[in-house]
């Protein structure tokens, strides 16, 4: 899902596009999600959007 928000930003420049999808998981995720989020980040990064994984990033969960 963090994929899909990140490609709905794809237009925005991507300092933005990452800004706004983390405020996006961080305002509507519960926190089962972003615990989900976070292992792929360590798990799997390779399978997220670069925004996507930028987002994490920027709300500590990688």
């Amino acid at each position: 899902m963090a994929n899909q928000i990140a490609t709905a930003f794809a237009a925005y420049p991507e300092e933005q596009a990452v800004k706004e999808t983390a405020n996006h998981i961080k305002s509507f995720w519960d926190p089962r999600m972003r615990k989900q989020l976070a292992e792929v980040m360590a798990k799997e990064a390779s399978a997220l959007n670069p925004v996507a994984f930028a987002a994490g990033k920027q709300l500590g969960l990688g």
